[in-house]
C-alpha cells in the first residue's frame, strides 16, 4: 500500500478567521510579531486534523511583506520563532507531554521550513537573485534548528528555485528539499499547464532534479489545474527515467488573473471547495501514479485536512 503524506492547510486565512492580528502588508507574519500564541494554536488545529507535516509561519517573514528595515533587524528573529514555534507543536504532539498539545494519534509528525518567494508571490517579474540570496540565507539560517526538511512553496519560476538551491548548498543543510509550484489558473481547454512565468512542467521537473529535491508538488493554485500538471509531470519523470513524490496542496481561490498579485487583497472563496467538494479533487489526485503528498494551501483549514485524514485512513 502506499504510504501518503498528509500536509496542513493554509496558516494566514487560519490566523485571521481565529481572531489573531492580521493585516496588509505583514500578513500572517503579524501574529509572529504580536501574538505568536496563536501562531501555535493553529499549529496545534492542523496536527489535531491529522497532518503528517507541519510548515513553519516564515511564507511572510520577507522584506516584501516586512519591509526592508523591519527585515534586515527582526526578519532572523522572528523565523527562528516560526521554526521554534513549529517544532515545538511537533515535538508536544509527538511525546505528548504537554497539556493542552495535539495528539498526533501514533503518527510522527514532522516539520517543513516555508522557503517563500522572495521577491513577491505571483511575480517572476520581480525576482532578483541577490535580493533572493540574501533573504533566504537569513531563513534557512534561522529555520535549520528547528525543521526536518526543507519546503520552497509557491515557485513560480525555475530560477527561484535555483535560488533555494543555491541557499541550502551555502548552508550544506543536508535535509531533504521539496519543491512547490504555482500554475497559471487561466488557461484554454487542451493548453499545457505552466508555471506563472510561463515555463513548461517539464522546465519545473528539470529546476527540480537539479536542485537535488526528493519531492515535487504544485500548491496556491485552483483544483483544476492540478491535474494536468501532475500528469505532465509524471510523463517527464518516465521519459527522464527519473523519480520524484508527487503532490498537490490547492487553493480555495476563484481563478487568478496573469496580472494577479498574492495577498494584494484578500480574495474571496470559492462555496464549492468545502471540506468534501475539496476532497473530491483529491481523491482524483491521489488516483494518479507518483502521487504521494497532499494538503490545502490559502482557504483550506483544519476541517478539510479533517476530512482528508479520514480519506486516507481509508
Amino acid at each position: 500500500m502506499t504510504q501518503h503524506v498528509l500536509l496542513d492547510g493554509g496558516m494566514g486565512r487560519e490566523l485571521k478567521r481565529s481572531g489573531a492580528p492580521f493585516r496588509q502588508p505583514e500578513w500572517s507574519a503579524l501574529a509572529l510579531i504580536e501574538a505568536p500564541l496563536h501562531v501555535r494554536r493553529v499549529h496545534d488545529a492542523f496536527i489535531a486534523a491529522g497532518a503528517d507535516v507541519i510548515t513553519t509561519n516564515s511564507y511572510a517573514v520577507v522584506p516584501f511583506h516586512l519591509g526592508a528595515d523591519r527585515f534586515a533587524s527582526d526578519g532572523r528573529r522572528l523565523a527562528a520563532l516560526a521554526g521554534t514555534l513549529a517544532r515545538d507543536a511537533a515535538d508536544a504532539a509527538n511525546t505528548g507531554n504537554h497539556a493542552g498539545s495535539a495528539n498526533a494519534g501514533g503518527r510522527t509528525v514532522r516539520v517543513a521550513g516555508s522557503l517563500p518567494p522572495t521577491c513577491g508571490s505571483y511575480r517572476p517579474d520581480l525576482f532578483d537573485a541577490g535580493e533572493a540570496a540574501r533573504v533566504l540565507d537569513v531563513l534557512v539560517e534561522a529555520l535549520a534548528p528547528s525543521v526536518d526538511l526543507w519546503l520552497a512553496e509557491t515557485q513560480s519560476a525555475a530560477e527561484e528555485v535555483a535560488a533555494v538551491r543555491g541557499a541550502l548548498e551555502r548552508a550544506a543543510s543536508g535535509k531533504p528539499l521539496w519543491v512547490s509550484y504555482t500554475l497559471t489558473d487561466e488557461i484554454a481547454p487542451g493548453d499545457s499547464p505552466t508555471l506563472r512565468s510561463g515555463e513548461s512542467i517539464t522546465t519545473a521537473v528539470e529546476a527540480a532534479l537539479d536542485a537535488n529535491a526528493v519531492s515535487l508538488l504544485f500548491n496556491c493554485s485552483q483544483p483544476e489545474v492540478m491535474g494536468p500538471a501532475l500528469a505532465a509531470a509524471a510523463l517527464h519523470l518516465e521519459r527522464r527515467g527519473a523519480t520524484l513524490d508527487l503532490g498537490v496542496y490547492a487553493n480555495a481561490f476563484p481563478p487568478q488573473r496573469k496580472d494577479a498579485k498574492a495577498n494584494a487583497t484578500l480574495d474571496e472563496l470559492r462555496d464549492d471547495l468545502h471540506p468534501h467538494g475539496y476532497a473530491h479533487w483529491t481523491r482524483g489526485w491521489l488516483s494518479r501514479p507518483g502521487t504521494k503528498i497532499i494538503g490545502g494551501c490559502c482557504g483550506i483549514g483544519p476541517e478539510h485536512i479533517s476530512v482528508l485524514r479520514s480519506l486516507l485512513d481509508v
